[in-house]
């Protein structure tokens, strides 16, 4: 957005999204009666209205809370369905026609809300509507969000709404943006921008404020570093910048192809150059980020058997909550999807009526049908990656639903379905994700089953259950002893992902059987790391291990993936519904690759012969060089506390073997989210560079208590780019906190 148009006052942040003529838009900002509807009985009538921000809805509740508690941002919503598209209207909406109904899907914990409009046209008002404003928010550029943030909360400030703005409402403005500036220094700036000497800034004066409360002292020393004394970059300057910044395309070409893309001033365009502005624009685009852009959509080799990729794997996947007394729900499914999982887990019980059911056995979770978790499976499983989904049965059935599950899966998934080896030539070799795309696998035992030594049938959730006698209830004995049957017709759908025990690796590996899959607790996994190091890489090296948390986390907690992965264990199942920096890990580990779930192992975790052990990895071979800058626009951790400041400090984690794990931080810089500055350098030494993980966190420093999470971005060290970059920031459930970012500098020399 062009910051050298003229602005008249104060103008309604609306206005800058360029909706403002919208007819959907109009009447959202008007606001819409819904029913919201949470069960067969509670259908309570609310007002929902957009803000005049464009990115926000207020809605009513019951009682009144914080201003805070009555709102949530565009930015969050992960999806929004029509009809009776969720588990909520299915089972509580049959007295609204689906035409009224729709249904808004949070990402994060955040429940999906279920609503009915009084008409169709409204229902539709509000899809629409919802689905421009989001669009508009994708298409905005970071400097448009950062534009259109500051304007946002100037129209807050503003508080007799004149359009002028005197410094009392300056300096609530700057405790909104969270800085507390020294009240002499706010109003020197303020009477620098007051031409007309009245106590109020209106129009262009609001305009020179806000310009100078953005400037970016950092920046512009860069950019005049480059530019010399004209003040403006040309090609072969920019050149220069990108090969300094480690750019592998750093040509002439690519220069003036930047230059194209964000310089804002169309005569410096025509003449190939770039001013402060464009060089602002470049370096908070996706091209100025800390993640290659290159991998952010599938680049890795996707024709390599499935035990060579690491999975995105989730734990208890029907759980919404604890393990003990949360809500099972197919919409758990849904939205581990939307994250990218691939592999879910269905616990699955006998039920009523001859229908099997999925739950937390033996515990007060809700249950759900397997049927309506498989009918999930076939509607959501690829809206967001093609490539394979696995589903691990942990299967507690009687021998008769046993065979109503495997009916389930052939008819509801039909051709998805892997029924059959796809090569009847070698049908003991794992084909590759790309062979499988589309296609469901399910993970279960084949018959004949192995029997321990007391003769009975181990389920598929061996190993925690052999070692730890005080899980097994006395009134699971009738549970085990159907299960000590396995159904020929559920039996011939694991082809691909034969449930086995993995009984030792030593003195020497049995020959290897790819089609087979072990599942691992935790500890079973870490033992095995500890005592058997390079025997389980190789073993990972040419079949399928699944790991999974100790039965004991009784809270859903997650232990750390990265250990797994050092060891090439591909399905490190997590608890999706639990944030915390496990999860933070996951979601970094899988960032890449076009988000698709799978990424390939580094060539150590994949060679049959490797002699790579993640507990000795030889020598340090990289280091790691981080300066860091600046920050911007961080959150305000309390809202309703106007004098409520962070005081920000910066920790940069390496993750990776545990020879390479390490954690650094900044000072902090007291009461200043809005644009503190470090200039700190923090240095690593990598001995397996190909594993690690870098994981950004930004924490509110406390002399009393724990410091506050902020903000972080994780990701694979592979995938950093050298130089100066921006980190846009993400929120512990994974939303974007835009406009926050990290700006630092980034090295990695190999030695």
């Amino acid at each position: 957005m062009r910051h050298t148009k003229h602005r008249r006052g104060v103008e309604k942040p609306q206005v800058r999204l360029g909706l403002t003529e919208d007819e959907d838009v109009r009447a959202m900002l008007r606001g819409s009666r819904f029913r919201k509807i949470r069960s067969r009985t509670w259908h309570k009538e609310r007002l929902y209205r957009l803000q005049e921000d464009g990115l926000s809805v207020w809605f009513q509740r019951r009682i009144p809370r914080a201003p805070s508690q009555h709102i949530f941002f565009l930015q969050h919503i992960e999806a929004v369905r029509e009809g009776h598209q969720s588990e909520g209207l299915r089972r509580f909406g049959g007295a609204f026609a689906p035409a009224r109904c729709l249904t808004i899907a949070f990402r994060g914990r955040r429940k999906n809300l279920d609503l009915a409009a009084p008409t169709a046209e409204e229902a539709q008002r509000w899809v629409r509507g919802l689905a421009k404003l989001r669009a508009r928010l994708d298409a905005m550029t970071q400097r448009e969000r950062l534009d259109h943030w500051i304007h946002t909360y100037l129209h807050r400030a503003d508080s007799d709404q004149d359009s002028k703005m005197s410094f009392k409402e300056i300096k609530s403005l700057l405790r909104m943006v969270n800085v507390d500036m020294n009240d002499m220094y706010a109003y020197r700036l303020f009477k620098e921008c007051d031409h007309s000497n009245n106590e109020r800034l209106e129009g262009t004066e609001i305009e020179e404020f806000l310009r100078r409360l953005l400037k970016r002292p950092e920046l512009e020393e860069i950019f005049y570093k480059y530019s010399g004394e004209d003040h403006v970059l040309s090609a072969p300057e920019l050149r220069e910048f990108l090969e300094d910044q480690g750019e592998d395309g750093a040509t002439l070409a690519h220069a003036q192809h930047l230059i194209q893309t964000y310089e804002l001033n169309e005569t410096a365009k025509q003449h190939e150059l770039m001013t402060l502005d464009g060089f602002m624009m470049y370096l908070l685009s996706p091209n100025g980020a800390a993640l290659d852009p290159a991998h952010m959509c599938v680049f890795q080799d996707m024709d390599q058997p499935l035990a060579h990729y690491f999975i995105s794997s989730s734990h208890n996947t029907y759980l919404t909550d604890s393990q003990i007394g949360g809500p099972s729900s197919t919409e758990a499914y849904v939205r581990a999807f939307a994250q990218g999982c691939r592999c879910v887990e269905l616990d699955c019980w006998e039920g009523p009526g001859g229908e099997p059911v999925i739950y937390h056995g033996h515990t007060l979770t809700s249950k759900i049908l397997f049927r309506d978790v498989v009918q999930a499976v076939r509607d959501h499983a690829f809206t967001l990656s093609p490539y394979p989904v696995i589903l691990s049965l942990e299967n507690h059935c009687g021998l008769e639903q046993q065979a109503a599950m495997a009916r389930h899966l052939r008819t509801i998934l039909g051709d998805m379905l892997v029924t059959q080896a796809l090569d009847s030539q070698n049908p003991e070799e794992l084909p590759s994700p790309e062979q499988l795309k589309g296609r469901v696998l399910v993970k279960g035992k084949k018959l004949p089953a192995v029997r321990s030594e007391d003769g009975r049938i181990l389920s598929d959730r061996e190993e925690e259950e052999e070692e730890e006698e005080e899980e097994e209830e006395v009134e699971a004995a009738e549970q085990r002893r159907l299960a000590k049957q396995i159904s020929p017709e559920l039996s011939a759908l694991a082809v691909y992902c034969c449930a086995t025990r993995l009984r030792n690796l030593r003195p020497a590996p049995t020959l290897p059987q790819p089609c087979q899959v072990s599942s691992l607790s935790e500890r079973k996994a870490k033992k095995l790391i500890r005592e058997a190091g390079n025997s389980f890489v190789r073993h990972n090296a040419r079949q399928l291990t699944r790991v999974y948390p100790l039965g004991l986390r009784m809270n859903s907690a997650n232990y750390s993936p990265q250990e797994m992965w050092n060891s090439g264990c591909q399905l490190v199942a997590l608890n999706f519904q639990t944030p915390g920096y496990e999860m933070d890990l996951n979601a970094g580990r899988f960032l890449i690759n076009g988000q698709c779930g799978y990424v390939l192992k580094p060539a150590c975790l994949r060679q049959p012969d490797t002699t790579f052990d993640p507990e000795c990895p030889g020598p340090p071979r990289t280091t790691l060089t981080i300066q860091v800058l600046t920050a911007q626009q961080l959150p305000k951790l309390n809202a309703e506390k106007p004098n409520s400041i962070v005081d920000p400090l910066v920790r940069v984690e390496i993750h990776g073997v545990p020879a390479d794990c390490a954690r650094k931080e900044t000072n902090y810089v007291l009461n200043n989210g809005f644009n503190p500055r470090w200039g700190q350098t923090l240095q690593f030494q990598l001995r397996a560079p190909e594993l690690v993980l870098v994981r950004f966190v930004v924490e509110d420093y406390d002399t009393t208590s724990p410091n506050d999470f902020v903000g972080q971005f994780t990701l694979p060290l592979n995938s950093l780019k050298q130089g100066y970059r921006h980190i846009h920031l993400l929120s512990k459930d994974g939303a974007s906190l835009s406009p926050a970012t990290l700006f630092v500098h980034i090295r990695i020399q190999c030695s």
